[in-house]
């Protein structure tokens, strides 16, 4: 399951929706893309290579690693997590920065990258769904909270980008830009899918040297979504997050920023 745009969603409300056929049944019978290595020159300008680039390898050691992050799982994304290189872009050219960091793709061209998926279950989703016999038993509102407690998982796609000289400066001032004009949404094709961003609200979050962080709204096909983006710089080096509650996008709740995520990498690049 893609952590970034709405396809993800998609797959969620059918895994709700099946989840919930299999309850009104019951009651009627009584996710390397992990580690991509080197991309480019950094974008960094002539005579500004003062400062290099992480590579491949110390981006490894300095990513989230299982045992990091309390009560997380972390491991490497499987190609089905990530979107290609080239696979997405924005309808208005300014807004393509906020489109490739939704899609866990980094604006401009890092030296190197590294990604982890880390997930967070808590005790009712650790649970799973209740057996048959258990829904059985449920009025159809209980059957459905069940379900849905159960898919109360948040995945955050954590990335580092590191780059020469001042790109990594460079691209975060290219987001700040971009996530201001593009504040009242925008069109994206992600894999071929068009999708509409319906919003690129700005929010608070101190991290790193400097941060950006947005709630992003997508909506594709009647299924609405929000993701939450963060993007911070630390030296050379930019970290990404785009994260999203199962239960939460399909309850239409509102939900908070993978804090304990972000303070673990924050705390892993100093």
């Amino acid at each position: 399951m893609r952590v970034a745009v709405i396809r993800r969603t998609v797959l969620t409300a059918s895994a709700v929706s099946l989840a919930l056929s299999v309850t009104a049944c019951g009651a009627g019978a009584q996710g390397d893309g992990g580690d991509a290595g080197k991309e480019g020159k950094g974008g960094s300008a002539p005579g500004k290579a003062a400062v290099k680039a992480l590579s491949a390898a110390e981006l490894g050691e300095r990513v989230v690693a299982q045992g990091d992050v309390k009560g997380h799982q972390v491991e490497k994304p499987g190609k089905d997590d990530v979107f290609a290189p080239g696979s997405v872009s924005a309808g208005k050219a300014a807004c393509e920065p906020v489109a490739q960091v939704l899609s866990s793709l980094p604006e401009g061209k890092p030296v190197s990258r590294v990604q982890r998926l880390v997930v967070h279950k808590p005790a009712e989703a650790e649970k799973g769904m209740p057996s048959t016999d258990k829904l059985a038993g449920m009025t159809e509102k209980e059957a459905g909270d069940a379900a849905l407690d159960s898919l109360d998982i948040t995945k955050t796609m954590t990335s580092l980008w590191s780059y020469d000289g001042d790109g990594a400066a460079r691209a975060l001032a290219a987001l700040r830009k971009a996530g201001k004009a593009c504040a009242g949404g925008f069109t994206m094709t992600a894999d071929g899918e068009k999708q509409q961003v319906t919003k690129v609200t700005e929010e608070k979050l101190s991290a790193g040297q400097e941060a950006v962080a947005w709630t992003v709204g997508t909506k594709q096909g009647g299924s609405a979504a929000d993701t939450k983006v963060v993007v911070f710089r630390q030296g050379a080096t930019l970290a990404g997050f785009s994260s999203f509650n199962i239960a939460a996008i399909s309850r239409g709740e509102k939900f908070g920023q993978p804090t304990a995520v972000i303070e673990a990498q924050e705390a892993k690049l100093r």
